[in-house]
């Protein structure tokens, strides 16, 4: 079975198929740096490394590109909030955004262009619409992309287009606008006192770019463009939220089309959300979890992302704290049988499981069957310690649950010290002592099991 991935576009599962044959450009849109993400963010984030593992997994070399937005109407109102200048405000929240992508355990993005390294090639793309007749300039001195001379406007987030020519009258200047909004929408913003100090002096007059056009600039330079010049490639797989189908994604095949006068993008690829109490997880609504917030209750941050494992991509999610905290134990109970295993790497991988794993996975990223397939082997008894093992380490080059950097546990000396003194009750057929010992064990966390090999410890 081929991999067959659920296009945004078409709203059909295709068999995927890059434009060259062993290599993928994948493009996932990132954070906006003017606070700490979200888990809502995450999810979008774990599922674009989900799919990058699988594509790695297959034999795919990926170039992936995530943008970091550094410029917009939120880091500069932020940024005077607090008294920073926009690139010490921005680089703060950059670095944390790193700080919680190892925690998670996404494997980093071959680059991360930031928006205010790329006005030169934003410049051009809005020269060259301008030329072409697919954006104008305002009585502010403000550029507008006109959607009207995109036909193809709307067909992303399968709005009817004889609306949208009914509505597109008014211009947007803010970087944001409600889904019904539909309304051209600025390339490039004229100066305004609210700006402060951050502006660009540039052949389009002072200003700043608006927040679509980045994406289109930084995804054609280190994705599309050819060394040759005037020649664009379509890019392969292009991620997101699907709160970022419209407008940002609408809005960036319709400028990167009319520029270029090619497929901008082959496969797109969204994400649901994440409700909490059945509501979309935002800041605007203060409903909102970061990782700290998780790791403050007690929840391992690949605790997290294993539980989004147990939801596909494209299925709503309601954030529960107590399933988490199961999917956290669960996660601590699925180290604790990988440490159990022998310790030699020299097996060979169950082609049996392997298959399905596959299988599964070639559906559209099943990631809640594969899971399943997991646990399925760890509990399989048929399956030699040192096959299970690879297997399992196998599987998580997908999984991203960090098997393979596992250290032995250390189990605390008062731990250790009752395990002994309960070892020696045993020896004595003191059963009573010995299990006042084991519910002493146990309220400090771990458990002990009596195995033909002598006492075991783990965490409960």
């Amino acid at each position: 079975m081929s991999l067959k991935l659920h296009n945004t576009y078409t709203k059909k599962l295709e068999e995927f198929i890059p434009l060259k044959k062993d290599s993928v450009s994948l493009y996932t849109c990132g954070p906006t740096v003017y606070d700490y993400p979200h888990i809502g963010n995450y999810r979008a984030y774990i599922f674009g490394d989900t799919l990058k593992r699988y594509l790695s997994y297959q034999g795919y070399q990926v170039n992936h590109i995530m943008n970091i937005t550094d410029i917009d109407d939120k880091t500069i109102r932020d940024s005077q909030k607090n008294g920073q200048s926009l690139r010490e405000f921005t680089e703060f929240y950059t670095n944390e955004f790193y700080k919680d992508r190892d925690m998670l355990n996404i494997i980093p993005a071959d680059s991360y262009p930031m928006a205010t390294e790329y006005i030169d090639e934003m410049v051009k793309i809005i020269e060259k619409l301008i030329e072409k007749g697919h954006a104008y300039v305002s009585t502010d001195g403000s550029v507008y992309f006109n959607i009207s001379t995109f036909p193809g406007y709307g067909k992303l987030a399968h709005i009817d287009l004889s609306e949208l020519r009914d509505n597109a009258k008014g211009r947007m200047k803010s970087d944001e606008y409600d889904k019904d909004s539909v309304q051209d929408f600025a390339l490039w913003k004229a100066y305004d006192e609210s700006d402060g100090n951050v502006f660009w002096e540039t052949s389009l007059g002072k200003g700043r770019p608006g927040w679509h056009i980045e994406c289109t600039a930084m995804s054609i330079k280190n994705l599309g463009e050819q060394t040759s010049g005037e020649d664009y490639r379509t890019i392969d797989i292009h991620t997101g939220g699907v709160d970022n189908i419209f407008p940002h994604h609408e809005n960036e095949i319709a400028q990167s089309e009319s520029y270029t006068g090619k497929q901008f993008v082959k496969y797109w690829m969204h994400n649901e959300w994440l409700l909490v109490n059945g509501k979309k997880m935002s800041k605007s609504l203060g409903n909102f979890y970061t990782l700290r917030d998780l790791i403050t209750k007690g929840i391992s941050p690949l605790g997290y992302r294993l539980w989004l494992m147990t939801s596909h991509y494209r299925t709503l999610t309601n954030l529960n704290i107590e399933t988490l905290q199961g999917a956290d134990t669960a996660l601590s109970r699925l180290y604790e049988a990988f440490r159990a295993l022998p310790k030699d790497d020299n097996g060979t991988v169950d082609m049996d499981y392997k298959l399905r794993f596959i299988e599964y996975m070639n559906d559209d990223l099943n990631t809640p069957q594969a899971l399943a397939l997991l646990w399925e082997l760890v509990k399989d008894p048929s399956i030699p310690g040192m096959d299970k093992r690879v297997t399992m380490l196998d599987f998580d080059r997908v999984f991203g649950f960090g098997l393979a950097d596992l250290k032995e546990e250390i189990v605390p000396e008062e731990v250790m010290k009752l395990v002994e003194e309960r070892e020696f009750a045993r020896l004595n057929k003191d059963w009573d002592l010995s299990d006042v010992l084991r519910a002493k064990i146990n309220t400090l966390g771990y458990e002990v099991k009596d195995t033909g090999e002598g006492s075991k410890i783990s965490k409960i």
